[in-house]
Formats: C-alpha cells, sequence, structure tokens
C-alpha cells in the first residue's frame, strides 16, 4: 500500500505558548483542551461554532480526562478539579499532591482515577467517593504517564527510571504483577517526550516509544517482545495512539511528523507534516482526528483519512500485532470466526509436526524433577487446564494473564524475592540461653529471664544509684521491647499465641507525685508493635501495620499516621523529634534501601521526609540513636559510625562518618580480634562494649562501657613513628575536618533552637579551635619551603572573617 502525504487543515488558537493537552468524551461529542492558561475550552463535535469557555480555572494546567458527565484537570499546584459538562461549573476537588500532576488516567467505567505527580506514588481514587483512595507507593522514581487496561483490570505506570511497572487492579490494594526494564528512555516528568505505555483495544498487548525512536509491542501474556514500528520517524517521539479498532497507530515526533501505521504489516499509510505536536487523540467513532501543539494550538481534522485507507478505519476491532499469531491470520491458516468474533480451535488431528528448531528442543529436555509434581487428569474431574489449540496448558495459575512465573522456564524470576531490612529494637540483644538484654544505654540496662513458658522475670538497674533505684518483677505479659531513660521505663509486648489479649505497651515512671504510677495501653486488634522509642516528652510506637503512634509520657494519645514505605524497621527518639526508619525502594542489587524520616512531634514539622540511609553496598543498619546533643546517629555492620549533619533543614541532610571502628589504633598490629557493640555518642566519645572471640552482641555478666574519641576517615598517615614530622600535618587536617563537622552539629542546633549560654560560649570556643588547627596546619606547610606555597595561600583562605 503507497503512503500517502494529506492535505493540511487549520489551527485554531486554543491556549498560550506552553504544554497542551486534550481529550474526547467516550461518546465523542466534546472535544476538551487544557494548557497552562486558566481557560478551559470545550468543543462540540461536528460545530465549527465557538467553544464554550471555562474560566477561572487553575493555571498551568498538566494533565486531563473525561467521561460523559464530567471531566478532570490536573495542574502544577498539585490539585486534581472536577468539572461538570452539564453546568460547565466547578463540582469539586478531588485530590491534592504536594508536588506538580503529571498524568492522570480513567479506568473504562469512570469510577476510578488514577492520579500521578511528581512524588513517588500513584493515587487511584474512586470518583463517587473520595474518601476510597488505593496507593502505590513501592515506585523508586516519580511516575511520568498512566494507562488503564482496557477492561481496567490493569495499569500501567511508565517512570522517569526508564522502567514500566503494570499493577493488578482486581486485588484489594494494587499488586505489582510485571516490571519492564529497557522498554522506554528515562525522562523528566515535565519533558514533551513520551514514554508512555498504550494498551491495544483488546487488551492482550501494549505498546510504548523506544529510546530508538520505534514503537515497540510487548505482549500482555508472557511480556516479551511482539511486532515493531520503525524507521518512520528521525526525532524522539512525542504522542502515540492506537485507533479505536486497533487497525492504524498514530505517532507524532519531533521531526515535524505525524506517521499513520497499519497495524498489520506495520507500515506507514499516511504522512502528515506538524510541528510542534505533543498530544494527539482519536475521535472514539468517527474519522476525526485531532492533536495539540506546544505553542498551543488545536487541529480538529474531518474526514482524516481517505478513501484508501477509510475501509481500514472501518473494520472491526482487529487482534493485537502479536508474532505468535501471524500463521492464523494468513488465508491458507485462518480458522473459521464465530459469530462472537472468535475463533473455532484448530483440529489437533491437523496440528503441524514439530519442527528440528523446536522450542523445547532448543531449551533441551525438561528435569526430573518436573514430572515430582506430575498429576495426571484420568477422571476428567478437573485437576488440569485443558489443552489450547496447540496442545499445550494456559498460562497463569490465577487466570492473570501476568501470573506466569510459576513456569519451570520462568525459575529463575520465581526465585528472586527482594532482600529487606527486618525490624530491630536499638539496644537490644537476641535470646542467648534463657536471658537476653532488652535495653542497653548510658542510663543503665534491662534485662529480662525466661522463667517457664508462662512468665518472665524483669529487671531494670541504673548506673547512677544515686538518683535512681534498681528495680525487678514478674513479667506475665512476656515483655519483647524496652526503652529506658531518666524519667521512666518503657516496655511492650507482642500479641498472646491464642489471640484473646492484643500487643500492648507498658510505661512505668521513675518518680510522680500521684498514686498511679505506670499505665498500659493495647494496640487495635491485628496490629503488633514492631518497634517503641522513649524520649524525654514523648513515648512513639511503631506497628505492623506501618502505623506510627505518638502518647504522651502519661498515656494521653496524641497522633497516628502511616508511613509512606513499608515495613518499618525501627524509631528512635529525642525531646520533640522522632525518627523512623522503614524500607524504601529495591537497589540494583534486590536489596531494599533504608529510608529515614524525622518529624517534630510538637510544632507537626517534617524535617526530612523518606530520604536514604547511607549504608555500604551489602551493609546492614546495626544501630540506631541520637546523640547527647540532638543528632541522628548510625552504626553500620562495617563498623562504621555516621552522623546526620544538617538534618534541620529539608533536602540538606547527609551522613558523615564520625568513627571507622576498624582504623582503631588498638587493632593495628593486628594481634587483636573484636568487634564493637554501639552504645551512645555522648561527650563527644563513642560509647561501645567491646566484644571479643567473634562474640556478635553482648552477655552477662554486665560487661564495661568504652569509649574512643572520634576519628573522620580522610586518608592513611604515614606508619612511621621515627618520622613524627610526616604524621603531623595528616593528623592535623583529620582534626580540622572532625572539628568543623562538630562545629556544623553545633551551628545547626544553635541556630535552631533557645540555646543556653553554655552552648552559645562552645560555639566559639569550637570556632577558635578550627582556626587554630588551621593556623597549625599553615605552620607545616610554611616549614616545607616556597613549592608548599599553594596550599598554605588555601588554608590561609579557610579562616574565618572576625
Amino acid at each position: 500500500m503507497a503512503t500517502t502525504t494529506q492535505r493540511r487543515v487549520r489551527g485554531r488558537p486554543a491556549h498560550p505558548n506552553g504544554p497542551t493537552f486534550l481529550t474526547y468524551t467516550p461518546d465523542g461529542s466534546k472535544l476538551i483542551t487544557a494548557g497552562s492558561n486558566n481557560v478551559i475550552r470545550v468543543y462540540q463535535t461536528g460545530s465549527d461554532g465557538e467553544p464554550t469557555n471555562i474560566d477561572d480555572t487553575t493555571d498551568n494546567n498538566t494533565a486531563i480526562a473525561a467521561t460523559n458527565s464530567s471531566f478532570l484537570v490536573g495542574a502544577e499546584d498539585g490539585t486534581v478539579t472536577v468539572y461538570s459538562l452539564e453546568t460547565y461549573l466547578y463540582e469539586s476537588m478531588l485530590t491534592r499532591c504536594t508536588m506538580p500532576i503529571r498524568d492522570i488516567a480513567l479506568s473504562p467505567d469512570g469510577i476510578w482515577a488514577a492520579v500521578s505527580s511528581d512524588e513517588l506514588e500513584v493515587k487511584i481514587i474512586d470518583t463517587r467517593d473520595m474518601s476510597k483512595v488505593l496507593y502505590i507507593r513501592d515506585l523508586p522514581n516519580p511516575p511520568k504517564h498512566l494507562s488503564f487496561h482496557p477492561n481496567g483490570s490493569h495499569l500501567a505506570i511508565s517512570c522517569t527510571d526508564g522502567l514500566v511497572y503494570v499493577y493488578s487492579m482486581s486485588t484489594e490494594e494494587p499488586r505489582l504483577v510485571n516490571k519492564f526494564d529497557g522498554m522506554i528512555r528515562r525522562l523528566e516528568t515535565e519533558d514533551e517526550k513520551s514514554s508512555k505505555a498504550i494498551w491495544y483495544p483488546d487488551g492482550r498487548a501494549f505498546a510504548a516509544p523506544t529510546a530508538t525512536r520505534d514503537v515497540q509491542v510487548y505482549s500482555q501474556d508472557d511480556g516479551q517482545k511482539q511486532r515493531t514500528f520503525s524507521g518512520g520517524h528521525t526525532g524522539d517521539i512525542t504522542a502515540l495512539a492506537w485507533s479505536p479498532n486497533g487497525a492504524l497507530l498514530a505517532t507524532a515526533a519531533s521531526d515535524r511528523k505525524i506517521l499513520i501505521w497499519e497495524t498489520k504489516s506495520q507500515r506507514i499509510v499516511a504522512r502528515y507534516e506538524y510541528p510542534g505536536v505533543i498530544n494527539l487523540v482519536w475521535h472514539p467513532t468517527e474519522n476525526i482526528f485531532s492533536f495539540v501543539t506546544s505553542e498551543g494550538e488545536l487541529y480538529i481534522y474531518p474526514d482524516f483519512l481517505l478513501s484508501e485507507n477509510l475501509s481500514i478505519l472501518q473494520q472491526p476491532l482487529q487482534p493485537a500485532p502479536l508474532i505468535r499469531e501471524a500463521l492464523t491470520e494468513t488465508s491458507a491458516n485462518a480458522r473459521k470466526p464465530l459469530p462472537n468474533g472468535h475463533k473455532l480451535p484448530l483440529d489437533p488431528r491437523t496440528r503441524r509436526k514439530e519442527s528440528p528448531d523446536d522450542l523445547d528442543d532448543i531449551l533441551g529436555p525438561q528435569s526430573d524433577d518436573d514430572l515430582n509434581d506430575f498429576v495426571e487428569d484420568d477422571d476428567g474431574a478437573g485437576y488440569l487446564d485443558s489443552l489450547n489449540a496447540y496442545g499445550k496448558r494456559p498460562i497463569g495459575a490465577n487466570g492473570d494473564a501476568f501470573d506466569t512465573r510459576d513456569s519451570k522456564r520462568h525459575a529463575p524470576y520465581s526465585s528472586f524475592q527482594p532482600r529487606l531490612h527486618s525490624p530491630f529494637q536499638p539496644g537490644s540483644t537476641p535470646w542467648r540461653g534463657n536471658r537476653r538484654y532488652l535495653c542497653l544505654n548510658l542510663t543503665g540496662f534491662v534485662w529480662t529471664v525466661d522463667q517457664d513458658t508462662t512468665h518472665n522475670t524483669v529487671t531494670v538497674e541504673f548506673y547512677d544509684r544515686e538518683a535512681h533505684r534498681d528495680f525487678h518483677f514478674t513479667d506475665p505479659y512476656l515483655y519483647d521491647k524496652a526503652c529506658l531513660n531518666e524519667k521512666g521505663t518503657l516496655f511492650s509486648c507482642p500479641p498472646s499465641e491464642d489471640g484473646k489479649s492484643g500487643s500492648l505497651i507498658f510505661y512505668r515512671p521513675h518518680e510522680t507525685w500521684t498514686s498511679r504510677k505506670d499505665w498500659r495501653t493495647s494496640m487495635p486488634k491485628g496490629e503488633e508493635v514492631t518497634g517503641i522509642s522513649l524520649s524525654e516528652n514523648y513515648i512513639t510506637v511503631t506497628t505492623s501495620k506501618n502505623c506510627v503512634r505518638i502518647f504522651s509520657l502519661f498515656g494521653v494519645p496524641l497522633k497516628v499516621y502511616r508511613l509512606k514505605s513499608s515495613p518499618v524497621v525501627a524509631c528512635a527518639s529525642w525531646r520533640d523529634y522522632v525518627m523512623t526508619l522503614s524500607n524504601g525502594p529495591l537497589g540494583p542489587d534486590g536489596s531494599a534501601k533504608l529510608v529515614y524520616s524525622i518529624n517534630n512531634v510538637k510544632r507537626d514539622e517534617c524535617h526530612q521526609n523518606e530520604d536514604t540511609v547511607a549504608l555500604p553496598k551489602g551493609g546492614r543498619l546495626q544501630s540506631l540513636f541520637f546523640s547527647d546533643e540532638g543528632d541522628p546517629c548510625v552504626y553500620d555492620s562495617e563498623g562504621v559510625l555516621l552522623v546526620l549533619l544538617h538534618w534541620r533543614a529539608m533536602g540538606q541532610a547527609r551522613w558523615v562518618p564520625l568513627l571507622d571502628t576498624k582504623t582503631l589504633e588498638r587493632l593495628r598490629d593486628g594481634k587483636r580480634e573484636e568487634s564493637y557493640w554501639p552504645v551512645a555518642v555522648a561527650g563527644g566519645k563513642f560509647h561501645c562494649i567491646i566484644l571479643k572471640g567473634g562474640d556478635k552482641e553482648p552477655y552477662f555478666p554486665r560487661p564495661l562501657l568504652s569509649e574512643f574519641d572520634f576519628k573522620v576517615p580522610c586518608g592513611s598517615e604515614v606508619e612511621d613513628p621515627e618520622n613524627e614530622a610526616a604524621n603531623e600535618g595528616p593528623r592535623l587536617e583529620e582534626g580540622f575536618v572532625r572539628n568543623s563537622l562538630l562545629l556544623g552539629l553545633l551551628e545547626d542546633m544553635v541556630s535552631a533552637t533557645n540555646a543556653t549560654h553554655a552552648q552559645k560560649s562552645d560555639l566559639g570556643r569550637r570556632e577558635v579551635e578550627v582556626d587554630k588547627l588551621l593556623l597549625q596546619l599553615l605552620n607545616v606547610e610554611c616549614r616545607e619551603g616556597e613549592e608548599r606555597g599553594m596550599k598554605a595561600l588555601e588554608i590561609v583562605g579557610l579562616m574565618r572573617d572576625r
């Protein structure tokens, strides 16, 4: 079929220059456009009159979707609003996000609206009841495009990381069923180029633009590559859409071309020359095609296809362009269609013989293990699925076409399990024999002894016995977590095995002026405590439902909220601040990244939201705590202590190593084999318990605490004890970096809090100490002669003006 170049139509100025969007109502009676101004235009199909303008809407609209009675508009201010197509008036606000909206997709029945923004989540909202919202929160990067399956069973999400995620919508919560890597290119959310995955009208495949400026079709059944529409564009694809019957594909690109492809042959049947096309759409029932440009112009193309191509558009729904169905579409192999559009199965007796290159020959014989689950349905009871026309059993055990990973040939996929960080309680140890520590810190320690299956005995001991008195009690609740500070002791226990009592927390203050000292409260049914923390002002509890519950010290529930990432790992608190850790997106090695959030409970402020904990590759977190100055600290499995700098400023926090215990002076001779159990950071030192003989955690009798000075790993020192001058420079450089770090932490605290006179005086002394180290470094460089003059000049520039 020859390619034809079509006539041109005149554009209609719809909106100012900038991103412009359009959509037809499902019945095709109206065309709606939105752009960078605050006017939405509604065009009546078949009318050349002026459109209906809806004024005073949001500016900088970024997405639009419509039903027959209303339409939804998303904007850069993070709002999604609903307007009536009967009254052309504002109806309601569907949702609000904290960042710009990027796409809206409506389910085929118009009930569910999927909304994406620059946030790392997708909301699926019931348009009839806006309180019903489903969330997809496990995306590692912001989503750019959304696309519902023709029957609404799946949602395809194109993300900025170059991956397409397909979620099943047939369960109570969206479930990830497939992930496609290498399909689309990496694009920013605001980029005019497209990476949208569009479903074929029969739902058996979808297509997406590739980095090579082609359009690749993928099968829904197995996710394999099928036909490719290639060689048409010399610029990046900006928009694409299937015709209503799937017989044609329209694509637009930055090469100023709109191409119309025949789906069956993947050949170009028509070309149009229009610059800046960024969105296009077919009319649902008529030979009309519309598109918009980056200059805000709208083109409505009546009688879009000429007679030689019109017959293709008027055909009934065509099958998806799948490679495996190529033979069935030729006349010699065609099957007789039934009235409902399906085809009769081939007669098994006429099935062709296996070729020498049959798939089973290529893959080799199955192992004997494949016969272990063999079941013969000899009585016709339906143990096995029936054979299809090719003598194969259908894939998928639950009817979900994407659920193909139970197949023997997909064993590498089914064996993959993401590695998550398990929940843990900082300062506690596992059972060893019949006892364990529930808490170890600078205030004291809490330990428990398993007496029998019905109760334990808990002991609380303090280092300062003049201020506090030790106590112990019988524990019928079998507490498994504890926190201890100067004001009280907090415990929690799991639900009982018989399910009669739920998980609860128990707080016992050290001093009170009332007769009732302690209190208990239970968690909601089905919710188990996974972590607890205790500060001077609040009690924090994290649960198996990924909730954070905050209480006052005497049991008043203050706040409840759910974390975005799950499952939760640990929590810590200091004064009004609460820090939570949870599993975030998966890294390239299949391990979940550890993300943290820091909130001020009193002010209801979020200082850090879902930022990443800087763990080494393959490393894990061993402990989490706040220093005595209120700075978050972590200790990892590599023996490195890190502190969070500038954590009070959103987006400015970074993890800085304070000490690498593997470089301690005591280990330099290589004769010691020991590790360190972190306890606290206080008084400018790292307090820990030394573990020897390969021990992983402390045991009884109560171990002694050790302390080490901070030493920021800056570089290797010259290991020459006789050449003290050679070591002086590296030592002074490490001291400068370390004191600058401590000065930064102190400056952050003084500027963000009501600092005391002692803290302000300490800040001045710390500044003097940094300058003193610079002067000593300058002295070292000047002694080396003129060849070190440039470094000496840099050191002078680092000194503070006073």
